[in-house]
């Protein structure tokens, strides 16, 4: 299953086209992209079963965030063994969290004002959490979420590097700094949920390219790892971290510029395009 933000209202997404849930249900849920989540057990089993919703051309243009509102938004770094080594950090004993304020996020064809000279990439599968999660054991991790799927964690990386402590949280929440979608996918129609092939792409030139297989904390682990400190609640949104490629390790350093049009893509769920000016 695919469910979108179309102009602000929920829709189911097919090869066919999408429907307005709100109207498909004939009420039965309402038409809040967020709202969703709170029922998701029971939208799940009525989209099953919804064979006869009649669909429309879906005008990619109103797609917005999949989740637009999320109580808490968790944030991953160094994730990956490739990214660590190239940021000069060995993996940790525990996954380095924090958080972009949600006020940051956006859909999947935004346009971004460059606060500054320093605005670095980062492709990341983001998760949205389905049920409340407290003390989850990670053999259960998959079935706290609702499904996953394409963010980008935009990062200011001089305010990041500021002061004798980083300011992760601040630098990565900008306005416009945390684009999402297209659409939210659930994980049964992922080809390999553990296992996706992860990549972007600056004005055309390939930055990233991984698989989700390679993180050092598989989701179901962070499942377990945050909801052993933070009761998850449903539609909390989890950027799970970004694989090497980004801008402030290169030799030189790459940031972003205006004019610049970053593509994320992950395989099973699509891309996103971010243009900056």
């Amino acid at each position: 299953m695919r469910i979108a933000n179309v102009g602000g209202r929920l829709h189911l997404v097919t090869d066919a086209g999408s429907a307005d849930v709100h109207t498909a249900s004939d009420g039965r849920f309402g038409p809040d992209p967020q709202s969703v989540y709170e029922t998701w057990a029971e939208f799940s089993a009525w989209a099953a079963g919804a064979s006869t919703v009649d669909y429309t051309p879906l005008d990619t243009g109103l797609l917005g965030a999949p989740v637009p509102q999320p109580r808490q938004v968790f944030a991953i770094g160094l994730n990956y063994t490739e990214h660590a080594a190239e940021s000069g950090y060995p993996p940790e004993s525990m996954p380095v969290t924090f958080t972009k304020f949600p006020s940051c996020l956006t859909g999947p064809f935004a346009t971004v004002d460059l606060p500054s000279a320093f605005v670095d990439w980062e492709v990341e599968l983001v998760v949205a959490i389905s049920k409340r999660a407290t003390a989850v054991d990670a053999s259960d991790g998959w079935d706290h979420i609702a499904g996953v799927t394409i963010g980008q964690d935009l990062s200011e990386r001089k305010m990041q590097g500021e002061g004798t402590k980083p300011q992760f949280s601040l630098a990565k929440s900008f306005a416009g700094f945390g684009p999402t979608g297209p659409w939210l996918v659930t994980p049964d129609e992922l080809p390999d949920r553990d296992d996706l092939a992860i990549g972007s792409a600056v004005s055309g030139e390939s930055m990233q390219d991984s698989r989700t297989s390679r993180m050092i904390y598989p989701v179901p682990t962070l499942i377990a790892r945050l909801s052993g400190v933070c009761t998850l609640l449903p539609g909390d949104l989890i950027f799970t971290g970004t694989p090497a490629g980004v801008g402030n390790a290169r030799t030189p350093q790459r940031f972003l510029s205006a004019g610049d049009v970053l593509v994320s893509t992950i395989e099973g769920i699509g891309e996103i395009t971010t243009r900056f000016r």
